[in-house]
């Protein structure tokens, strides 16, 4: 009996010293059938209701679905605020975030990003009579963007002083009743106001010169070697197969009121030249 005892004793003791199992995020996702995926939760042409169906749907809806679909699985969308991408994906309430989320380095240290598949630019808009030409004429003075995006990162950068909203729609309202000089937004969202601004409110202008250039990558928890080598297999494989394009087209294509074209290749991003933002 006292062996017993002994035995056991020794085999707690190994077992508090080893610790527990640990967990792996791509086979409970395997084991599960299902991905939960982070999508912006209203910012077209990347993730919103669709007025029809109400169901969620874009871009990152597609590229959810898409990755789902080589997984094996199902994806489940789960609509996420602007500033609540980072911390739904360290917290594990969602298992990748695909909402257009730009590569930081305050971000890299909370959260792994998969290789980059589109480079994007953060571009600025004012008013069709502001004098301003380029990014440095608008240093000190307050411009909008959304809150805990890139945008407003690059209004920092700038050394401008950023008003944050919830959605881009208020932001785009700060401007119209002269709370802003501008907006700070991605070259799809941009495009998309400038071209309504010539038929509705005060006509809108892109200034060439973009605030900022940062690859977008898909979003997860740190220390899943596993899920990220599978994400990263993916996507490399949606864009040989020209997928990624296909999907890019659909919603942002030339076809479309953003009438832009995807050049970009999926690379590491160890492989692209770029000044990351803190």
């Amino acid at each position: 009996m006292k062996m017993k005892s002994w035995t056991l004793g020794v085999a707690l003791v190994v077992t508090a010293v080893a610790g527990p199992a640990k967990a792996d995020k791509l086979a409970d996702i395997t084991a599960a059938k299902v991905i939960r995926c982070g999508t912006f939760a209203d910012v077209p042409p990347f993730a919103a209701p669709d007025p029809a169906t109400r169901e969620m749907a874009g871009f990152d809806v597609d590229l959810c679905n898409a990755i789902a679909r080589e997984l094996g699985v199902k994806a489940e969308i789960k609509p996420l605020s602007v500033e609540a991408r980072v911390p739904e994906v360290k917290l594990g309430h969602v298992d990748i975030a695909v909402a257009n989320l730009a590569y930081t380095l305050s971000r890299a240290e909370q959260i792994e990003f998969s290789h980059p598949y589109y480079l994007a630019k953060e571009m600025l808009i004012v008013k069709a009579d502001d004098p301003g030409q380029k990014k440095a004429d608008f240093a000190g003075v307050r411009l909008a963007s959304t809150k805990g995006s890139t945008s407003e990162l690059a209004i920092r950068k700038n050394e401008s002083k950023p008003l944050t909203f919830q959605d881009t729609g208020s932001a785009y309202l700060a401007v119209q009743q002269g709370k802003a000089r501008g907006l700070v937004a991605n070259t799809m969202t941009t495009t998309k106001i400038v071209n309504e601004s010539k038929t509705k409110g005060a006509e809108m202008r892109m200034i060439e010169e973009p605030m900022l250039f940062q690859p977008i990558g898909i979003g997860m928890k740190k220390d899943e070697p596993a899920l990220t080598a599978k994400i990263n297999e993916i996507l490399v494989s949606l864009d040989k197969s020209g997928e990624i394009n296909k999907i890019w087209d659909k919603w942002l294509g030339p076809s479309t009121e953003y009438k832009m074209t995807r050049t970009d290749k999926v690379v590491p991003i160890t492989e692209l030249k770029f000044e990351p933002i803190p």
